[in-house]
Formats: structure tokens, C-alpha cells, sequence
């Protein structure tokens, strides 16, 4: 590649004023004579041509150094250096994600990359003497507190996108109009893809739980890979299936405690093999982050910033305008990928925020296996929350079947969206909850197209379900009920005490899980090593559930139980005679606070587990004593006015059905702890398909929303996100504020801008430093302004520049262009203009139209350009001049801020 003439000049001249030693940049700028060539400023748009637009590259190419005067060229055309507002740079990235790829002919040794890991962990300390407030903010003046991650642009991925769907209905041929038939076909072709995959491993995680569930108790003798249901077909005394007491015969020791130590040796071995797969996805990030962790764990310690303490109530002052140095950076983040459901961290990621391989192919075979585990085991927990995970992995890893989606992180996220909702169409096999899922819990951006192309996608995954039948019945729903009896009206009441009572059960569970986790949880022996606290919890499980036949039961059967009528029940929940009721409620209350206690401990172990049925089943035990217990009263008391509709004599469920009170409490439970609301109403519709039932369903989950709101106002996913400082800006909540823009906005430092004022060519070496500036500070896709003047003429995204420094073949002697409008003349030959691109030349990335807000903007404008326009930062002006720039992840911090003073107004 041939080097330009700049790239022979000493760097030394060039940008003198922006020094090693930090200073505060006046708000407004002198006009200084330039002594270098000088940049003009056209009066007329600066536009691209159809062809620029194409190949993403200025018009012109011209090799010039910094003695080269512009009016040197005395004959020749005018020209000037354009870019496109967006568009993928000449030099292909393969993604957008500020990820750090090895170029083909550069060594990465120098560059910031290659020493990330070493720079951000070697702990580095500022001196106490005071190196003065230049050197602090080089660490601290605008630090962030999750910088691990980098944020999705969707203004530039759409735009982007615009400009490949132009150019590819430019072509009026044949072969143009197959392409953008084909191009217009990806996406559904891509969801159908989606949701037969996540069939397919939905399908194979069923099928091998089911059998290996059943270990625990026995084996089948005509085959050691059929469950128990399988192998006796509903029989009553089975002769094929043999239990562990019965194989392994001891005199003297009955057959049930065989059986006993047979059930707990299992529940630990396998609970044990779930949480070493799990451990397999440890993956370590040596950096100054102040995130906790990225799994479900409520007892990760917090990072403390500026004298933040461990209480919740102590809240720490998180302002951008208050600059402080550090002693320390914080340690390694550590997290577990398989672990928990993985719900909030999709949501994080829907929302335009990367993790890497979170979503990849390792997580997605991993969580897998280490999921038949954890639900064979006989742990509380459920495998429909790491569904939606599995689910959107396959989505991930299918998107790189086509370049559409694979390079444009916007485009990708609306097919995540997709996926997600799949996992929970074939999870509870309810297609359309599973579009009410993705819409209401977590995708942040859901247009239109993406929702019917979900819709496409659930019923794609749930016919691929229906065809491989892998409950054995031909229905694809987890349990299905019927009620043939309509409720009356005095149970109304009942309905709506069951919503408060679920709700705030969900609430105190969620309360519950935070105590459990900050005490039990930050025992440094436990803390150290997980496996122990699964090997706890694994025998607590074993021994507490081995007595009581529904603790015993797997949650989607024992909830099955619980919901279904006495006509279609044998589990001895059905009591003949009236005195009979008060028994099995006794019954029923042991199993719920056994089962209650267990939800509780088990939630946040590095196990892949969901809490979805779970909490289902603690609600449902709840409703179903209830139901018994108004069955009673009913019993004791049929002259009541109040009973007036009930037949006279008959059967105990002839007026009162326990079974839609359990599915009434599991609703409203469930609504306590995730806070769904619609989505959950049709989930019951869907398992029930019962219309006389909807208005119960649904009003008992609006109470539940109602009191878990009252009394903790964040879900279990909310809870997770905000404990572990997940940078996500949430769309369902309108901050009350007291300021303006201006308040929260930087000043301005040399190191955070680009001046070019005196000359277009800024030192390559100039360029690392600022950018490995911006690393220090956690903007790893944080971006430098380029200023004239004091006059904002363009911003350069940080990983653009990067990769534009990365490609340099002599970093040290080059200087590169970043005017993106230079006015001279050329007496070049017209044939020059296919010569080779210039890699000194960083026009093509730079966005000469940044988004740029006036300093006394409102915050809610600047609320909604975040929100809706989903961008990665807004420039700030005043009078015209540059005066700063507003990073979205400093933003969120600011929300935060107002969140813990509680300034905000829940939608």
C-alpha cells in the first residue's frame, strides 16, 4: 500500500498545542493565523456523489504533506474531501460493536488492544502529591461504572442500512431485482430458521430432563433411557419400573431410606454436573470496571465509588460534574454466562449494549447440557426463563448466516427480539404470550415489521414443537386444563384477595432472595466456591423434598396437580367428604413453605435456572389452599345467602374448584415477582384455553401488579439490573427533572477533542494518545469531536479510529487528514483517481453531521434523543461554539442518580 508524503513528515509540528499535559479548552476560541495549510469551509452543502455513496470513499485522492501550501496547484479542477454521515468505512470491520480486530498487514503490538488487558489490570495509582486536575482526569473526571461494555449506535446502523438498500435498488436488472427480492426475504427466512432450531433444542432438553428426572427414584428394566411415565403408561403397579431400594436390597435397612439415599445422592451429583458445565463458561475481564457481575447473583459486592457503602440506603453521589480521583482500580470482573436464566442480561442486550459471548455458540451448547442437569436434579427451578436465552443464542449465531444482520447491530437486534419471544412460545407453548413477551419485557426497540416477523417466528417454533410432539400428548403446551364449571359471582372477592396475597408474595420473595444473597451468599468460603453452596442447596433439596410427595414432584407436573380439576386429578388433592378438606391444607402448607424456602435459596446458584414456574408453583400452592379452604366454608355453610348459587348437594367442587384458585394465585405470583402483566394473562389463557376464566386471570393479575408495586417497586429482572449496574436506559420510566443540559455536561480538555484549527494533518501518535485517553475513562466507544475554531465540524466514534490507526503501516512518522471538507486544486491526472486509497486519509470515518443539542436544552429532550434515537452520545453547544459532549453510559448514571433520590414517575 503506498504510503502518503505526510506520512514521511515529522509529527512534531503539527497539533503543538494539544501537549502530553492536559488543559481546560476556553469556551471561546481567538482566531489564530495558521502558520500550515488551512482548511476552508464551503458555503454550499457538502454532499456525496451516487458513486461515493457506493464505494464510501472521497471522490478525490491526493497526496500532500504539511509544506504542501493548497494553492500550490495553480491549473486544475476544484475538489473537495466529503464523507457520508454513515456507511461502512473502505476498510471492512466486520462488526460495529467498538470490537478490536488484528488487521491483515498491521502488527497490533503498539496499539491500545494489544495492551488492554495489562494497562486496565496493572492498578495503576495517582500520586498524592497532586500532578493537578489534568492528570486526575485523564482516570476520573467522567468514569463510568459498567465500562465493559460498548453501546449500539442505532442512528448510524440504520443509516447504514439505508445506504446498502440504496444502493442495492439502484440495479434495475435481473439480476438487481433477484438480489433485492432475496434481500427483502432474508429476514423471514432467517425467524423460520430461528424457530425450528429453537424448536429442535427445546424438543432434545424435554426429552432427556424427562428421563433423567426420573433416575432419582428408579430405572425402567425394558429401558435405562425411558422415564417413568414411558415405561408403566399411566399403570398403577408398574413391573417394569424398579426403584433403588427394591434393586439394591439391604437387610436389616428398610427399603425406604435405600430410596431416600438413593434420591439425595442423585439430587447432588446432578445438580453438582449442572454447576461444573456452568463453571466451564467462567469468563474473566481484567479492566478498571466497576460492574459486580454478569450472572444472577444479588450477593456480588458492589464496587465502591467514591465512598459508597454496602447499605442500599447509602447511595453514592454519581455526578459527571464532580470529577475524583481514585486510589485504585477495581479488580477482575468475573461472570458465568450459563448461569441463571440470563433474562435481564438479554434484556441489557436488546436494549443496544454488547457483551461478547454472551450470545455465542460455547453459552448457547453449554447452557444446554447444564439445563437437563439442573431441572433433573429436583432443584426449584425452571427451565422456561434460560429459554429465552438458548433461544436468543440461536438467534445470535443464525444471524451470521447473512451479512444484513451479521454486520449492522441494529438490524441484528430486531431478530433477537424475535428469538427471545420464540423461547417462551416454546417454552409454555403459547405462541402469541411469547410476542407479548419480547414486546413488554424485554426488547427496547420493536417496530412494526419486527413484530409481525415475531409473530412469524412463535408460530414457525411452535408448529416445528407440534410436529415433534415431545410431551408424548400432540399438545405443545407444557400442561393444559380444562374447567367445565363457570365461577360465581361471591368468588370475585376471593379472585381479588388472591392478586393481593400473590403480589405481595412476589414482592417478600424478592425481598427475601436480596437478604438471603447479601448474608448467606458473601461468606468468603462461598463466595470463593460456588460449587459448595450448589452442593448445599442441592442437599437441603434432597432431604427436605423426599417426604412430601408434591416437593417431590417435578414444578411443571406438581403445577399441573395443583390446576387441574378432581375429575382429571388422582394425586389425592380431591377430598370425598367435607372433613377431609382441613388435612390436605395441612399437607398443602408444608409443601408451600418447604417450597417457599427452597425458590428462595436456589434462586442466584451457578446453575442455568429460571424462575418463572417456579414462582408459579409457591402461588399455586398458595391458591390452591385457599380454594380448599373456601370449598370448606362453602361445606360448612350452604344456607349462606352469599352461596345462594351453589347446587344443593353433590360433589365438593360443585361450586367451588380449587384448581382455577391455584392458577389464579400462580398468576398473580409470578406477576409479583417479574412484573408481566398482559403477557401473563394470556399465558393462562393459552394453558387453559378457558374464555369464562380470562376476567378472573386477568383481575387477579392487575391486583397482583398493584400490590408487588406497592411494596417493592422493582421486579426480580429490574432488581438484578440495578444491583449489578447493568447499563440499561429503561424506556418504561419518566425521570422527573431539575436541570438542564448544560448541568451534567464535561468540560472541554484538550485530550477529548481533535483541534483543528491550525492544520487538517493531526500526528498519528497525537491520535493513539487521545483515544487511549478515552479508554482510561471507560468510553471505549465513546467518540472525539473535531473542532475548527471552536466551531464543531465532525466526531470520529473512538473504534473507528482505532481501526483507522490499527491500518497505518508507520504509526509513529504519519499524519492523518481529519478535515472532512479541504478545498484545493489538483494538476493531477485524471487516471490518479483509481490509485490506491490513502491510509492516512480518516476522512471516510468521520461523521461531519453529529447529533448536537444547545447547552440549555431541556433534559427531557435530551431524555428522548437517548430513548427513542438511541444514540451513543449528544454533542452539546453553546452559541453556536462546541462546549462538550454527553456520553449515553455518563447519562444513565445521571438517571440512576435520580432513581435513588426518587425523582422518577413509573409509566
Amino acid at each position: 500500500m503506498p504510503r502518503s508524503a505526510s506520512s514521511r513528515i515529522s509529527s512534531q509540528s503539527v497539533d503543538e498545542d494539544d501537549e502530553e499535559g492536559d488543559h481546560i479548552i476556553p469556551q471561546q476560541v481567538e482566531y489564530v493565523t495558521p502558520t500550515s495549510p488551512t482548511a476552508t469551509r464551503r458555503l454550499h452543502s457538502a454532499r456525496t456523489s451516487e458513486l461515493d455513496l457506493r464505494r464510501r470513499m472521497p471522490s478525490k485522492q491526493c497526496s500532500y504533506d504539511e509544506h504542501s501550501g493548497l494553492l500550490a496547484f495553480g491549473a486544475g479542477n476544484t475538489g473537495s474531501y466529503t464523507a457520508p454521515n454513515t456507511g461502512q468505512p473502505r476498510f471492512s470491520r466486520r462488526s460495529s460493536q467498538g470490537s478490536l480486530r488484528m488487521p491483515k498487514n498491521h502488527s497490533r503490538a503498539s496499539s491500545w488492544g494489544f495492551r488492554l488487558a495489562s494497562a486496565l489490570g496493572s492498578g495503576l495509582k495517582l500520586s498524592e502529591n497532586g500532578i493537578g486536575e489534568s492528570k486526575a482526569s485523564i482516570f476520573m473526571d467522567e468514569r463510568v461504572w459498567y465500562d465493559q461494555f460498548t453501546s449500539t449506535d442505532w442512528v448510524h446502523d440504520s443509516i447504514a442500512d439505508a445506504f446498502r438498500v440504496r444502493d442495492l435498488r439502484a440495479r434495475k436488472d435481473l439480476r438487481g431485482r433477484i438480489l433485492a427480492w432475496f434481500d427483502g426475504a432474508q429476514g423471514w427466512l432467517l425467524v423460520a430458521i430461528i424457530g425450528c432450531l429453537t424448536a429442535c433444542v427445546a424438543f432434545f432438553v424435554n426429552i432427556s430432563e424427562t428421563s433423567i428426572f426420573d433416575y432419582k427414584e428408579g430405572y425402567c428394566k425394558e429401558g435405562w433411557y425411558f422415564s417413568k411415565r414411558k415405561c408403566c403408561y399411566w399403570q398403577t403397579h408398574c413391573s417394569s419400573w424398579e426403584t433403588w431400594g427394591e434393586r439394591m436390597s439391604i437387610i436389616g435397612i428398610d427399603r425406604q431410606w435405600i430410596d431416600f439415599l438413593a434420591y439425595v445422592f442423585f439430587v447432588i451429583v446432578f445438580s453438582v454436573g449442572a454447576c461444573f458445565l456452568t463453571l466451564l463458561t467462567k469468563t474473566e475481564i481484567p479492566s478498571a470496571f466497576s460492574l459486580s457481575t454478569l450472572d444472577e447473583n444479588l450477593g456480588a459486592d458492589k464496587q465502591k465509588h467514591r465512598g459508597e457503602s454496602d447499605d442500599m440506603s447509602q447511595k453514592a453521589n454519581f455526578s459527571p460534574t464532580e470529577p475524583e480521583a481514585v486510589d485504585e482500580k477495581p479488580g477482575t470482573v468475573v461472570y458465568y454466562p450459563a448461569a441463571g436464566s440470563g433474562v435481564a442480561e438479554v434484556k441489557v442486550i436488546l436494549s443496544g449494549f454488547v457483551v461478547h459471548g454472551y450470545l455465542g455458540l460455547r453459552t448457547l451448547v453449554v447452557k444446554t447440557f447444564a439445563l437437563i442437569f439442573s431441572v433433573a436434579s429436583g432443584l426449584s427451578v425452571g427451565k422456561e426463563g434460560p429459554y429465552v436465552h438458548i433461544a436468543t443464542c440461536v438467534g445470535n449465531i443464525a444471524c451470521r448466516l447473512f451479512s444484513k444482520y451479521n454486520h449492522n447491530d441494529g438490524k441484528r437486534r430486531e431478530i433477537l427480539s424475535a428469538s427471545a419471544a420464540s423461547g417462551v412460545g416454546v417454552a409454555f407453548g403459547a405462541p402469541i404470550s411469547g410476542v407479548l413477551f419480547s414486546l413488554e419485557e424485554v426488547s427496547y426497540y420493536f417496530p412494526p415489521k419486527t413484530l409481525f416477523r415475531t409473530f412469524f417466528c412463535c408460530i414457525v417454533a411452535a408448529l416445528s414443537l407440534k410436529f415433534l410432539n415431545p410431551y408424548g400428548t400432540g399438545k405443545i403446551v407444557i400442561f393444559e386444563v380444562r374447567y367445565v364449571t363457570d365461577w360465581r359471582s361471591f368468588e370475585m372477592i376471593v379472585f381479588i384477595l388472591l392478586g393481593m396475597l400473590g403480589g405481595a408474595l412476589g414482592a417478600l420473595f424478592i425481598k427475601a432472595c436480596r437478604i438471603w444473597a447479601r448474608t448467606f451468599r458473601r461468606i468468603p468460603t462461598i463466595k470463593r466456591w460456588p460449587v459448595l453452596e450448589v452442593v448445599l442447596v442441592a442437599l437441603a433439596t434432597g432431604i427436605a423434598s423426599f417426604w412430601n410427595r408434591y416437593t417431590k414432584l417435578a414444578v411443571t407436573e406438581l403445577l399441573f396437580e395443583l390446576a387441574s380439576p378432581c375429575k382429571d386429578n388422582t394425586s389425592g388433592l380431591c377430598p370425598q367428604y367435607g372433613n377431609e378438606i382441613l388435612g390436605i391444607v395441612g399437607y398443602l402448607c408444608i409443601a408451600f413453605v418447604i417450597k417457599s424456602v427452597l425458590t428462595i435459596i436456589t434462586f442466584g446458584i451457578k446453575v442455568p435456572a429460571g424462575i418463572y414456574v417456579p414462582s408459579m408453583v409457591v402461588g399455586g400452592l398458595m391458591g390452591r389452599i385457599v380454594g380448599h379452604l373456601v370449598q370448606y366454608l362453602v361445606f360448612m355453610h350452604p344456607d349462606q345467602a352469599i352461596f345462594g348459587g351453589c347446587p344443593k348437594g353433590g360433589d365438593l367442587e360443585g361450586c367451588v374448584t380449587p384448581g382455577v384458585y391455584a392458577l389464579v394465585a400462580a398468576g398473580a405470583t409470578m406477576c409479583g415477582v417479574t412484573r408481566l402483566s398482559v403477557t401473563l394473562a394470556v399465558i393462562l389463557f393459552e394453558l387453559t384455553g378457558s374464555l369464562d376464566h380470562v376476567l378472573p386471570f386477568s383481575l387477579s393479575v392487575l391486583v397482583a401488579k398493584w400490590t408487588a408495586d406497592a411494596l417493592e417497586p422493582l421486579s426480580i429482572y429490574d432488581l438484578l439490573t440495578d444491583m449489578n449496574s447493568y447499563p440499561l436506559l429503561d424506556n418504561k420510566i419518566r425521570p422527573i427533572f431539575t436541570s438542564e443540559l448544560g448541568d451534567i455536561t464535561p468540560k472541554i480538555r484538550s485530550h477529548r477533542i481533535i483541534d483543528i484549527s491550525n492544520s487538517p494533518l493531526v500526528s498519528a501518535q497525537n491520535l493513539r494518545r487521545k483515544i487511549e485517553f478515552l479508554h482510561d475513562a471507560g468510553e471505549i466507544d465513546g467518540g472525539l469531536p473535531i473542532v475548527r475554531q471552536g466551531v464543531l465540524v465532525g466526531l470520529i466514534p473512538a473504534p473507528d479510529l482505532q481501526f483507522a490507526l490499527d491500518n497505518l503501516d508507520d504509526e509513529d512518522q504519519s499524519l492523518c487528514l481529519m478535515a472532512t471538507n479541504v478545498t484545493r486544486y489538483e494538476n493531477v491526472e485524471e487516471e490518479e483517481e483509481e490509485q490506491e486509497p490513502d491510509p492516512t486519509d480518516f476522512t471516510p470515518y468521520i461523521d461531519p453531521a453529529p447529533v448536537a443539542l444547545d447547552i440549555h436544552s431541556p433534559m427531557d429532550l435530551v431524555f428522548q434523543c437517548f430513548v427513542k434515537l438511541g444514540l451513543r452520545y449528544i454533542c452539546v453547544l453553546r452559541d453556536g461554539q462546541y462546549a462538550g459532549l454527553v456520553h449515553k453510559k455518563a447519562f444513565v448514571k445521571y438517571i440512576k442518580e435520580l432513581e435513588e433520590a426518587g425523582l422518577t414517575d413509573p409509566a
